[in-house]
């Protein structure tokens, strides 16, 4: 097999080159020229000068096919001008394999409604020409179906490249997100451990200096803050990376804690009896936090509406000193969601919140119901980071 393998590179590499644009509608040109010709010469030699005009006219009709791909319709055109010339003067009787070529560009790289109205207008006057020529009207039946064959032919082809070339950009997209993803979690992994432990060390070498190192001391108090101030810097660089997922959209939209109650307010008209209730001091959150807490709500309501129908939705949002806590409770059936992994809704509220550097918690009331509670540091904890 391995004697096999140039041989067949040579082959794929010559279909490659064929496969070019140009090169593909020179050499399909140049075939049709050629049997036309092969014709030409046989019914020339044999003495019938009125078959070897409509060789030729065969011939010429295939030249318009170089520009096919920037100019169907202009192609089509050129092609369907020929063939009436010849149908008037008598080289012709019909249409040809040309004008199923240039109908077939015209679906291929034209759109749908376009194509439809140019192909019937051809088919019109072709049939015409036809019965004016020789009166003959059993035609039009086979050359409208052959007409809108062709074209149908081109219209499949240019949808199919057309899902084709959706599946690749999605994969791109795909590739992309999930590499950012992986940078992301290689920054929290190893930059947020590494200056962890700088702070640390700082705080550490801070505490044990003995009185009378003020200066050191203010130095090392320094170098403690600007750690911890990377930190959250940090935190705000990885939310950036991971906006492919749809996060991104958040800060164009500002999207937050005060739109919580426009939010609920959604919720019970979309039929879902909903009611928040916020304790605390409201602060002003992070962004990711803010948008955490946002998402969290949305994500739960939406889990309540689609697996609890007919319960009741309650949202807390409590604010506390020293972080932001958030519930939300429904009295739906026990049996409502199955037990099970989390799906991809609870996947996404846990990531958020551990990206924050909190903790989530999500499942079956023993009263009945459904719980989901996120609590969310307002600092950045150094021993989570």
């Amino acid at each position: 097999m391995a004697h096999l393998r140039p041989a067949a590179r040579r082959v794929a590499a010559v279909w490659r080159f064929f496969r070019r644009p140009r090169v593909f509608d020179i050499t399909l040109v140049a075939v049709l020229a050629l049997i036309g010709c092969a014709g030409l010469a046989s019914v020339v030699l044999e003495g019938y000068p009125k078959l070897a005009a409509g060789a030729a006219h065969y011939v010429i009709s295939t030249i318009p096919l170089l520009v096919r791909r920037r100019h169907p319709v202009h192609a089509l055109a050129l092609v369907a001008a020929l063939d009436l010339m010849g149908l008037a003067t008598g080289v012709i009787v019909g249409p040809n394999v040309p004008v199923a070529v240039a109908l077939y560009s015209v679906g291929r790289y034209t759109r749908g409604r376009t194509a439809v109205w140019i192909t019937t207008a051809a088919m019109a006057g072709y049939n015409l020409a036809i019965t004016l020529a020789v009166d003959d009207r059993s035609v039009w039946a086979p050359n409208a179906f052959v007409f809108f064959a062709s074209m149908g032919g081109g219209q499949f082809a240019r949808v199919r490249a057309e899902l084709n070339e959706r599946d690749r950009a999605e994969a791109a997209r795909a590739a992309v997100t999930a590499e950012r993803r992986r940078i992301a979690r290689e920054l929290h992994d190893v930059v947020a451990h590494h200056l962890s432990v700088i702070n640390a060390l700082v705080g550490g070498a801070r505490a044990t200096l003995p009185p009378g190192h003020d200066v050191t001391r203010e130095a090392l108090s320094g170098a403690e803050q600007t750690a911890r101030q990377a930190l959250a810097e940090m935190r705000q660089l990885l939310y950036v990376l991971r906006a492919g997922d749809g996060d991104g959209a958040d800060a164009a939209t500002g999207v937050g804690a005060d739109r919580l109650p426009t939010l609920v307010e959604e919720a019970r008209t979309a039929g879902l009896p909903a009611e928040l209730t916020v304790t605390g001091a409201a602060v002003p959150l992070p962004a990711a936090v803010d948008h955490a807490v946002y998402r969290i709500v949305q994500e739960a309501l939406t889990n309540t509406r689609k697996h609890a129908p007919g319960a009741r939705a309650r949202v807390l949002l409590a604010y506390e000193p020293e972080r932001v806590e958030v519930e939300v409770v429904d009295d739906g059936a026990d049996g409502a969601r199955p037990d099970g992994p989390p799906g991809f809704g609870l996947g996404g509220m846990a990531e958020r919140v551990a990206l924050c550097g909190g903790e989530l918690r999500a499942g079956h009331r023993p009263e009945g119901g459904f719980r989901v509670r996120a609590r969310i540091p307002l600092e950045i904890r150094l021993e989570q980071a």
